[in-house]
């Protein structure tokens, strides 16, 4: 016997415990609303609980990590949309009415409306770069529409991903709620099970797997990817406000973040005036950056290295390299990965960091005469899953929102759209497909099941042969221009 056929087979446990929960689905039927409030209720007081040992799990698994980033993203930033789903889910539970065709069945008390119906058992998969936000945000619209969950967080943040583990398991039942720890293998076994919707959030690249995986089930699937989020600054900016907000976003988890802009385009006359604020920016936001603990650092070695190897190319290719650093620090000799904010100026697109998602605080920046080149220049690219654009002319806004298309869009500011509860977050075509948050999260969790209940009346006896006069007027009355 082969060494492969000794190996006990990783899906094996996830499948015993999806058979528990859709078991239990089956036998409990559709939570109550009480039911679905007291799961919401219960992620919400782990967090409160465990805040200080989810700030210290995230600065181990970075290196360093801000405290209180940690606190505001994947704490902060996790309770509040449960609480909005706790608040407005007895609301998205009602049943919708909608018209009967017929009119006149209707007069005669026929009844049409969708049923918003829990799924069963969903899968999470939920990446490094938030983990504790990005597991427990989809658990709102998930709880809401009264399903069961299955969670797969990275394996990238260990300690993250066995806080949260024991987290979950001191506060659920795991035939509500079950997470699996482990690398590629369990990953891999875990996309390919039958669950009643799955949530990937993560990479393009892996998202191929993922997608291939669950559509040997047809289970139903919500991709949260990401791609070159691009900032069209307009002339009419205000450059110092614009600069500040920009590299806000730009530094925030040293730019891991799948909404971090990825690029920006700024009239040619002015990109003296946004290297300059930029410049100011992270002086007051960083006066020191390498032992400074707002300052995030980049997760691994690994990406510290691919961020490296795109600044090593660009300037290869002729790019301008303009290290923000205060300080004038010297980060080659440090106890973590840490890289100062950067702008590329001048980029190129055969340069790898136009090509890739660059999940770091570097920042390319290109000119442009027109906004119609600009304009152009994004929709010759993939669709991103955020776009921004910074002015006050209310004309060229509007033809810059109308003629590019992105996964969610913020107006004078950077990321801003995901905090909105009653937006729906989520790209479009290569930066993913499906949204959640708020409502949309509650509809993409459930099943909206038609239902049309019928009068006693005989009313439709036309309908059936032999057939008549009756049927043939009807149809000559339906059958027209």
């Amino acid at each position: 016997m082969s060494a492969a056929e000794l190996r006990p087979d990783p899906g094996a446990e996830i499948r015993r415990i999806l058979d528990k929960q859709r078991q239990a689905h089956i036998r409990d039927g559709a939570p109550s609303a009480e039911k679905r409030i007291e799961w919401l209720d219960r992620a919400i007081a782990l967090l409160v609980g465990h805040k200080d040992a989810i700030a210290d799990a995230l600065r181990e698994d970075f290196g360093h990590r801000s405290v209180e980033a940690s606190l505001f993203t994947d704490v902060a930033g996790s309770i509040g949309p449960l609480k909005h789903a706790k608040a407005h889910l007895k609301t998205w539970m009602k049943r919708e009415k909608r018209k009967v065709t017929p009119a006149i069945l209707g007069l005669f008390g026929a009844k049409a409306y969708i049923e918003y119906q829990p799924k069963g058992v969903v899968g999470v998969i939920s990446p490094w770069n938030f983990p504790f936000n990005l597991t427990f945000t989809p658990l709102a619209g998930i709880f809401a529409a009264g399903n069961r969950v299955m969670i797969k967080p990275s394996e990238f943040t260990p300690r993250c991903s066995e806080l949260m583990a024991r987290m979950f398991s001191s506060a659920y039942d795991e035939s509500e709620v079950a997470v699996f720890t482990g690398g590629a293998d369990i990953g891999s076994a875990f996309s390919r099970q039958h669950f009643d919707h799955l949530l990937f959030t993560g990479a393009t690249s892996i998202a191929y797997h993922v997608m291939r995986a669950a559509a040997e089930n047809l289970v139903p699937l919500t991709l949260e990817l990401g791609g070159k989020s691009p900032v069209i600054v307009s002339d009419s900016a205000d450059m110092a406000l614009t600069a500040k907000r920009v590299m806000q976003g730009k530094t925030l988890n040293a730019g891991q973040i799948c909404l971090a802009p990825d690029y920006v385009m700024v009239p040619k006359a002015k990109t003296g005036e946004f290297v300059k604020q930029a410049a100011d920016a992270i002086s007051t936001m960083f006066p020191t950056l390498k032992d400074n603990p707002d300052y995030t650092s980049v997760i691994n070695q690994r990406h510290y290295d691919r961020l490296q190897g795109y600044l090593a190319d660009a300037k290869a290719k002729g790019a301008e390299i303009v290290e923000l650093n205060p300080a004038r620090e010297d980060f080659r000799q440090q106890p973590y990965h840490k890289i100062p904010p950067t702008l590329v100026l001048n980029p190129t697109d055969d340069m790898a960091i136009m090509k890739d998602e660059i999940f770091g605080p570097l920042l390319p920046v290109k000119t442009y005469d027109k906004v119609d080149d600009a304009i152009g220049y994004v929709n010759d690219h993939p669709r991103p899953l955020g776009l921004y654009y910074f002015g006050n002319d209310s004309a060229e806004q509007e033809k810059v929102l109308n003629r590019t298309t992105s996964g969610g869009v913020t107006v004078n500011d950077v990321v801003m759209h995901v905090g909105m509860e009653d937006l729906p977050f989520g790209g479009i075509g290569p930066s993913g497909m499906g949204a959640y948050h708020g409502l949309d999260g509650f509809r993409t969790f459930s099943h909206p099941k038609a239902v049309f209940q019928q009068v006693g009346r005989d009313l439709t006896a036309m309908l059936r042969p032999p057939y008549g006069e009756g049927i043939r007027k009807m149809l000559g009355g339906q059958i027209k221009a």
